[in-house]
This record gives C-alpha cells, structure tokens and sequence, in this order.
C-alpha cells in the first residue's frame, strides 16, 4: 500500500482495508467486486478514495450474477441510491431506511427496532428530545431506584423482554 501511495505502483488489489484514511489523490479508478455484499455507507467510502485529485475518476460497483431475481432488485435499488446521493447524510439516511437501524444496545446491525409509535427517521428529532430528557433523569437517579423511577423501570424490562439487547454489546 505504501509503494501505491508513493506512485511505486499503479495499482492497487486490495480488502476493504482501503475503506478509511487512505488518502491517494492520484487514484482515479475503484472497482468494488460484489458490490452487493456492501452496505450503502461501505460503498460510500470505498468511493471516496478516488477522485480526490485533479484527474477525472470512475467507481465502478461489479454485482454477482446468480443472486436470484429479488436480491438483484435489491442491489439495483441500494446501487440507484448511492449514485444519486451527493453527501454521505444522504447515503447514511438512505441506508437507515433500507436496512434500518437494528439493535441501539445490541449486535445486530439491521432490522427494524420495536417502536409501536415512532419511526426512527420520521421522529428523529422527538427522539433526541426523549434522549436528553432520559440522561437528565439518569443524572438524578442512575440505578433508577427512587419511587419516581418505577415506570422507567418497568418500561426498560418490557424493552429488554421486548428484543431490546443488552447482552449482546460486546
């Protein structure tokens, strides 16, 4: 990687290892091998290592042939997001929506949360009012052990019952 970045090398077979702080301006060309297998931020970044130089670039996404009809309309749809999306807000909403934001506490990194009367994007805002409003309450009573506390109590059991995870955090 080194004899790349110093132009000792014009080319560059790499893993994804290239995703994050590799800075070549001269890289003009990605091609990411089974795009589909990626996540829209993934993408995002792996493209982000070209075009950051005064020549023009391409990012080419190769997608696996054989996945069967739905998952290739899968891709289709994450890949015709990526290529419209301008910023990296805008992939990482985009991605939120598809794939949803699994666990907040757990390992699982997709799915849809539990919530019967929120939608985590739509009520993003009413939700970090929420959040504050819990970190004001934990200030006060961090084991949540006074009287007042007996409904956030009960309402963290019913979550954690509910598929909310805490053991999984690792």
């Amino acid at each position: 990687m080194r004899a790349f970045r110093d132009g000792g090398l014009d080319l560059l077979v790499s893993t994804t290892v290239v995703e994050v702080g590799i800075d070549v301006p001269e890289a003009s060309a990605i091609v990411v091998v089974a795009a589909e297998r990626y996540g829209l931020a993934q993408l995002h970044q792996l493209r982000g290592r070209v075009g950051r130089g005064a020549v023009a670039s391409r990012c080419c996404l190769v997608v696996s042939n054989g996945d069967g009809a739905q998952a290739r309309q899968d891709v289709r749809g994450r890949l015709h997001v990526l290529v419209r999306a301008a910023t990296g807000d805008e992939v990482a909403r985009a991605d939120l929506e598809l794939r949803g934001p699994g666990d907040l506490l757990g390992a699982r990194q997709s799915g849809a949360l539990p919530l019967r009367f929120a939608e985590f994007i739509r009520d993003a805002r009413l939700i970090g009012q929420a959040r504050a409003m819990a970190e004001r309450w934990l200030e006060r009573d961090p084991a949540l052990e006074l009287p007042e506390s007996a409904g956030a109590r009960a309402a963290l059991t019913r979550m954690l019952d509910f598929g909310f995870s805490l053991g999984d955090v690792g």
